[in-house]
């Protein structure tokens, strides 16, 4: 089980959490090799977006990775 981390609302003010559902990536397994590297980019750059917006994913980085590693099968 991951743990969100820990962020004191006085310091960062309110915090979202995102549960899900998370985005799939498992249609784009098909394309060249090339093209699912391009896509596991726009994925890193989208959560991390989204994460210099102050929002929290309750899906720890790490787990975030593998699943969108094995989804495009690289």
């Amino acid at each position: 089980m991951s743990r969100l981390p820990h962020i004191s609302s006085t310091e960062q003010g309110p915090v979202s959490v995102i549960a899900g559902p998370w985005p799939s990536y498992n249609q784009f397994k098909g394309l060249p090799e090339r093209d699912r590297w391009v896509m596991y980019s726009s994925a890193k750059a989208y959560r991390q977006a989204l994460e210099d917006q102050g929002l929290v994913m309750a899906e720890g980085y790490d787990a975030f990775i593998r699943r969108v590693c094995a989804e495009l099968e690289i």
